[in-house]
């Protein structure tokens, strides 16, 4: 028997509690993580910021917000991923809104905002094209939606861009937050149009 087995026989009370005490803080560090995770994807949250209090006020009374089902799509269902690996990446990024908000504020008036509005917006609909508007389709499933129940150009335009190859935010955006200056998606990704 080799001597670090023989140690371990010794000290066997030692391993025992270490492993248990090991054990206790794993699942309190994923307590802790699963609690900061629920809390920074609160709408609350989202908004306690200042700078947030314009997107906020602007969402207020859209389909998003209020609609004749009651269905309500909060901040972090359109801008945080839902996959858990995603998630906690997207939320390790976010630290940077720290820095931004509390040392260096650069959207802290609305003038600064509405500045760097069509930036921002621009590297949200980025992210949507790159990831197949995922957090669209986590609310909004094509193969659950009654297609006898859109219009006719509705129906056209989502079979042409499903065709194409296209994704939610090219045809569907400035829904929630007012439409900035400058090139939409469509002129973005320069795509046509569906018509």
């Amino acid at each position: 028997m080799s001597e670090v087995v023989k140690k371990l026989r010794r000290h066997w009370m030692l391993v025992l509690g270490s492993l248990v005490a090991l054990f206790l803080f794993s699942v309190s560090v994923g307590i802790a993580g699963a609690y900061v995770l629920a809390h920074t994807s609160t709408e609350e949250f989202c908004v306690s910021c200042h700078e947030m209090s314009y997107n906020f006020a602007e969402y207020k009374g859209t389909i998003h917000d209020t609609n004749r089902t009651g269905v309500r799509a909060i901040c972090t269902d359109c801008h945080v991923p839902h996959a858990p690996g995603p998630l906690v990446l997207a939320k390790i990024k976010a630290t940077k809104d720290l820095y931004y908000t509390y040392i260096s504020p650069s959207i802290d008036t609305e003038e600064k905002f509405e500045a760097k509005r069509a930036h921002m917006a621009q590297n949200i609909w980025k992210q949507m094209k790159a990831n197949d508007s995922e957090t669209c389709r986590s609310c909004h499933r094509a193969d659950k939606m009654n297609v006898e129940l859109q219009s006719a150009a509705a129906q056209r335009r989502h079979a042409r861009g499903k065709a194409e190859g296209k994704t939610c935010i090219e045809c569907h955006y400035g829904i929630a937050h007012n439409e900035p200056e400058g090139p939409s998606p469509t002129e973005l990704f320069n795509t046509l149009a569906i018509k």
